[in-house]
């Protein structure tokens, strides 16, 4: 029998483990001496421009208007053709591929704004539009022409969407002109600011209630008996509806109740393959804001997101799009798409 070894099985020895250590603490001093001169570097990079303004972002294939804006206030409801600076809606860089081939839409405040850069480029992906309005004349007729610059068919619907009569009405014209409807797009809205709550009326309280939520209602169901499986609502809800805004109590309240509504209503028409979404913008450079805030106001518009400006309504349309094209967003309802020019809003 084999005598019993009195040495241990392996040996621990203390100065391999103590050299491991100092080797890896060499290391990440030699790390942390890198990074405090780094450090040094930027910090004197900062000091040095300190006081400069910091330019606004452009991320896209042209550059976009960034504050100083023009000093300027529109009357209500805001005519488009009176901006000193003119809202680009066009998307020339934009390429149409049939999304929307053989589809009809009706949009809400399509006169100006992101309403009309909508209907543009849903002409230009194949759809037919219909234009609901209120009486803004003039840039409805501009927005018909776009749009049958684009080879689509268009009606122009002028009324309140605050009467579920014309709601019903425009839906109908809308089917008996285009054929048949397959897109709706709520995005009809009222915005004036106040610096209190105090400074809100009811009756005020109540115009922007009824246009932006009764008036999403109201559109949402004289449309849906006409829409079938694949058909879309899209509802233009508001960066204001996700994060508040002090001196936009009543709209904040409203975007909110939209946000709310898209992902109850797609819940509620889900079985029959119809899809409800919402886009929530940022700022954005159309009539409702020039007519909304006073001048001085203005000039800083959209300043305070992380891009530092507003945006264009042509860089919101492709998200519309989007949502709106079943070859896109087909397995897409009830979210609330941020498009707001800051990181993580949302």
């Amino acid at each position: 029998m084999p005598k019993a070894s009195s040495k241990p099985a392996f040996r621990t020895s203390s100065a391999r483990p103590t050299a491991r250590g100092e080797a890896v603490t060499a290391k990440q001093k030699k790390i942390q001496r890198e990074q405090d001169g780094k450090d040094t570097a930027n910090r004197a990079k900062r000091e040095a421009s300190a006081g400069k303004p910091k330019k606004a972002v452009q991320a896209g294939q042209q550059d976009y208007p960034a504050p100083p804006l023009p000093k300027q206030h529109l009357r209500k409801p805001g005519l488009e053709a009176e901006m000193e600076l003119k809202p680009q809606f066009m998307a020339p860089n934009y390429k149409g591929s049939g999304k929307l081939e053989g589809l009809t839409a009706l949009v809400t405040g399509a006169d100006s704004g992101i309403g009309r850069a909508v209907a543009v480029l849903f002409a230009r992906e194949g759809a037919d539009v219909a234009v609901a309005y209120l009486s803004s004349h003039q840039d409805a007729k501009e927005t018909k022409r776009c749009i049958e610059a684009e080879g689509r068919r268009c009606v122009l619907i002028a009324g309140d969407v605050k009467d579920a009569a014309f709601c019903r009405g425009a839906v109908k014209k809308a089917v008996k002109s285009l054929g048949k409807l397959d897109i709706l797009v709520n995005n009809a809205a009222f915005q004036e600011h106040a610096e209190s709550i105090e400074d809100l009326t009811e009756e005020r309280f109540d115009e922007t209630l009824r246009t932006n939520v009764y008036g999403y209602f109201h559109m949402a169901k004289a449309a849906v008996p006409h829409l079938k499986k694949g058909s879309c609502i899209i509802n233009t809800g508001s960066v204001t509806g996700l994060e508040g805004s002090a001196k936009l109590l009543d709209y904040s309240a409203t975007k909110g109740a939209i946000h709310a509504f898209t992902k109850a209503l797609a819940s509620n028409l889900l079985d029959k393959g119809i899809r409800v979404n919402a886009v929530a913008p940022g700022p954005v450079w159309p009539p409702l804001n020039p007519a909304d805030a006073p001048p001085d106001m203005i000039q800083d518009f959209g300043k305070k997101t992380d891009m530092r400006r507003p945006a264009q309504p042509e860089e919101l349309s492709p998200a519309y799009v989007f949502l709106a094209s079943p070859v896109c967003s087909s397995y897409i309802t009830g979210i609330v798409l941020p498009v707001t020019g800051s990181v993580g809003a949302g």
